[in-house]
């Protein structure tokens, strides 16, 4: 597979650093996400906002503690100017 060094992110019209979007065509294919287990069936975990293409094999699943992963001074570069979009866009077909 094939990946840029720069792309177009769905929400922009610039192109950014690869590292500094969440693009799924990436030199490395393993990434991390946090997601919301809803529940349990027999060996098969369900769960919601995943960010990941399907067919993506899941390596490692550890729980989520705010209070030792918390953080607050974090920074999302470009992405702060379509902060109030991000909950109400979906990606669009680019990546595929």
């Amino acid at each position: 597979k094939t990946f840029h060094l720069k792309v177009i992110p769905f929400l922009d019209d610039q192109e950014h650093g690869l590292f500094a979007t969440r693009t799924p065509k990436r030199p490395n294919p393993i990434g991390l996400s946090l997601v919301k287990l809803v529940g349990v069936q027999a060996d098969i975990l369900h769960i919601e906002n995943v960010d990941i293409v399907d067919g993506t094999p899941l390596l490692d699943i550890k729980p989520y503690v705010g209070e030792m992963e918390s953080v607050s001074d974090y920074r999302i570069g470009w992405l702060s100017s379509y902060k109030d979009k991000l909950k109400s866009h979906q990606s669009d077909d680019r990546f595929k």
